[in-house]
């Protein structure tokens, strides 16, 4: 299954209903393929980021209208996990509640450092750090501690603010950014498919 049709229908299993996807170059193919999301027992709003990708900030920020005021989950469509979306959740007074994961062999200096269950920024003397899983339930108000235009940015802010959780994930996850990291998912499934 496409990453993006696996991550749907798992959203759907957490009892998510609205779904808003950003797309940009090539994005007419996901409309084509995905529609409104009724086959999915959704309902996707799409963001038209145009030829250009913004970056992972502006492009929350031009989808802002659609997502609302509530807190939103967000998921990074070239992920691979096995995470439950439904243990996502945002801790009263928080911007952000960010997934981390071991750190992979292509970013192996990690993203984060997490102690109990908050993110600790900046890193303490002898701390280690986990990487961003591109999994996180954010307060849309984040959007607005900083005008950069990636969202480890804001997510620094947010930690060094003390106002960002997070959770260390333990299951499968892979970050397919590439397409040889894609291929590479694609052996080690060996047309299974984890977390079912």
């Amino acid at each position: 299954r496409p990453l993006i049709v696996r991550h749907l229908t798992a959203l759907a299993a957490a009892g998510i209903r609205e779904v808003v996807i950003n797309r940009a170059h090539l994005g007419a193919l996901l409309t084509t393929r995905l529609g409104d999301g009724h086959a999915f027992g959704l309902h996707i709003d799409w963001s038209d980021e145009g030829d250009h990708p913004l970056g992972t900030a502006e492009g929350l920020r031009q989808a802002r209208v659609l997502l609302g005021q509530r807190p939103f989950l967000l998921v990074n469509g070239d992920v691979y996990t096995d995470y439950d979306f439904q243990r996502c959740r945002l801790t009263a007074g928080d911007l952000g509640q960010i997934v981390l994961v071991h750190n992979p062999r292509e970013h192996p200096q990690g993203d984060f450092e997490l102690r109990g269950e908050r993110i600790i920024e900046p890193v303490q003397a002898g701390g280690a750090r986990l990487t961003y899983a591109g999994v996180a339930c954010l307060d849309p108000a984040l959007l607005d501690v900083g005008t950069e235009s990636d969202l480890g940015s804001l997510l620094r802010r947010a930690a060094l603010a003390k106002r960002l959780g997070g959770e260390h994930h333990t299951g499968a996850w892979a970050d397919v950014g590439t397409p040889e990291r894609l291929q590479a998912l694609d052996e080690a499934l060996g047309g299974r498919d984890l977390g079912k």
